[in-house]
């Protein structure tokens, strides 16, 4: 004769269901968890041109893309603060373009090795320009005036200047060469010493950079 049914489990039967649930609950939150993620890098992504990596994979140089941004800090030979420079009137001379912002842990660290840089090459026809993003403007002079910075920067107040290079963070660098085309793109920060040091590999490709004649390099 069956029993009837109660509606009570056996509790070892009941521990094992609670298991399952709990496990598939888990499981079922990674999940969902995963596609946000994805969907999170999509949009940060989203309009990031990735023609530079790809050129350097392959051994070419892409042309720098261009932009015209107002000088948030001066040098001889460049627009006044607040007026628009324009990348290509610097054709002719070496560019290395910084991006970064005053937020950035990362820029901390780097700005007196930006720094250095500029000191050791601005006589070479080298100019280091920085390209401050997404930033409050006060705060990026604060920044600028605390860590001694006399390269001269543009102001991108939208970060539009990110897509074009395919930064997704900041800072990166990138050399650009006489002719205008990126000859190296650096993803991430610039580090000195140590054994992630990259500052001597660095200024290497920027050295070659600068022999180079106008029109010769691929």
């Amino acid at each position: 004769m069956d029993e009837p049914d109660d509606g009570i489990q056996d509790p070892a039967t009941a521990r094992a269901w609670d298991r399952r649930r709990t496990v598939w609950a888990v499981v079922t939150g990674l999940v969902v968890v995963g596609i946000a993620s994805l969907l999170v890098v999509g949009l940060l992504n989203r309009g990031v041109d990735n023609r530079i990596d790809k050129a350097i994979e392959r051994g070419e140089r892409a042309e720098a893309p261009e932009f015209t941004l107002p000088v948030l800090f001066s040098s001889p030979g460049l627009p006044a603060v607040g007026q628009e420079l324009t990348l290509s009137t610097l054709r002719g001379k070496v560019v290395v373009l910084n991006i970064w912002a005053s937020w950035c842990i990362p820029c901390e660290n780097e700005a007196p090795i930006l720094q250095s840089v500029w000191s050791r090459y601005k006589d070479r026809e080298v100019v280091v320009l920085g390209a401050n993003v997404r930033d409050l403007e006060n705060e990026a002079q604060e920044f600028h005036e605390a860590y001694g910075m006399t390269f001269p920067s543009v102001r991108d107040g939208e970060g539009d200047i990110m897509g074009r290079y395919g930064a997704t963070g900041v800072p990166e660098t990138f050399i650009i060469d006489r002719d205008g085309r990126v000859a190296a793109a650096l993803r991430g920060e610039l580090i000195s010493g140590s054994d992630r040091g990259n500052l001597d590999s660095f200024q290497r490709a920027l050295d070659q950079v600068i022999a180079e004649t106008p029109g010769a390099a691929p």
